[in-house]
């Protein structure tokens, strides 16, 4: 069973002996399995571990499929998680089980929790962290903007998800520009904030545009895997003339977990697809935001990202979407200080500086409480 990954379904108002059967040859071979080879259909085709009745209306369902199947990436990993199964009306993968054989193959985050807070100088505290925006700014207002923030003492200043190469702030005259800004800051303050520059570009322009950021001066790299694809995360992540920290955004996922009856966990989407990519930092709208998570949801994803998972690092959280400073004491009694506070548009009512450093204020003091 070791040498399996065993993959557990919620199998809505269907039989479930027959989806079992469904999903796992669909899942692995594709192709009548009577008309397989015998070893094939021992050794290829998932094998259906156990089959329990939950109500009148669904079912849980357990299938190990053989790591062979895998061959040890990324893509292929997704493709038996969920690649024709996503097709197949009332599935749910409820929980994976990964081996360690499989997880072993993957480097992970590069920095995790403890890197992170070592780069910060922040052995106790939350983290601050932001998004320039809006969209439609100039390059050179976005670059003031960062430099007020990273001057009032944040930790992380990301682009906003949707900036990638408009006429406003093209691509590499922004990163440049906004990354001397946090460099300048960092000088007068004597802190580190790192930048992270959206990668939400053409897919044969991603690995190459993130080794410029980095020449930019970039401190940081923002994906969108739900876009560019969570192997483009780990061949990123796993780059040693890249070696920065990695954000992972939720942009273009949410239908992957949103149905109760179909789809993949918040868990499982959030932080584990993030962490064995290799992001440092996964970003989810948190509850009581402007998205509808539940607390649960998050909760879940929280401790995904920071439990077991073969010899990967745990990852920081961050809930964002619609959060102002005023929610960050109850964020943190709820998450705990191993999380990445993200304010957006709120900072800007008012004055920017004078609210960004009352946010570093207030980090700081719960680090001790």
């Amino acid at each position: 069973m070791s040498q399996k990954l065993v993959v557990h379904y919620s199998v809505h108002n269907q039989d479930a002996h027959e989806a079992a059967e469904a999903l796992r040859v669909e899942q692995s071979i594709e192709f009548p399995r009577e008309l397989a080879p015998e070893w094939i259909q021992n050794e290829v085709v998932g094998q259906v571990l156990s089959i329990t009745s939950q109500d009148e209306s669904r079912s849980e369902v357990s299938i190990g499929y053989s790591l062979g199947s895998i061959g040890g990436e990324i893509p292929q990993l997704l493709n038996v998680l969920w690649g024709n199964a996503s097709m197949l009306r009332g599935i749910k993968v409820r929980g994976v089980e990964y081996p360690e054989e499989l997880l072993a193959t993957f480097r992970g985050p590069r920095f995790g929790i403890d890197g992170l807070r070592e780069m910060f100088s922040a052995p106790q505290r939350p983290l601050a962290s932001t998004a320039l925006k809006p969209m439609g700014m100039s390059s050179r207002e976005l670059a003031d903007m960062a430099y007020t923030i990273a001057r009032a003492g944040f930790d992380t200043i990301k682009d906003d998800h949707s900036l990638a190469n408009q006429p406003w702030a093209l691509w590499r005259e922004r990163v440049g520009m906004v990354a001397e800004a946090v460099a300048r800051a960092n000088k007068e303050t004597g802190r580190t904030c790192v930048y992270a520059p959206s990668l939400n570009l053409p897919s044969d322009q991603i690995l190459e545009s993130a080794r410029e950021a980095v020449k930019l001066g970039a401190t940081s790299l923002l994906l969108l895997p739900g876009i560019s694809g969570w192997d483009t995360v780990r061949a990123i992540a796993e780059d040693d003339s890249i070696s920065v920290p990695i954000m992972a955004h939720p942009s273009f996922v949410g239908s992957l977990v949103n149905a109760e009856d179909h789809g993949l966990t918040h868990a499982i989407v959030f932080s584990d697809f993030a962490r064995i990519a290799g992001a440092d930092i996964t970003i989810f709208p948190n509850f009581g935001g402007r998205f509808g998570f539940s607390q649960q949801e998050c909760l879940s994803i929280t401790q995904a990202a920071r439990g077991p998972l073969g010899s990967l690092k745990p990852m920081w959280i961050s809930p964002a979407g619609g959060m102002t400073p005023e929610k960050i004491p109850s964020m943190i009694d709820i998450y705990g200080k191993d999380t990445a506070c993200l304010i957006g548009g709120a900072l800007h009512r008012g004055d920017l500086f004078s609210n960004s450093s009352a946010m570093v204020e207030a980090l700081e003091k719960l680090a001790s409480a």
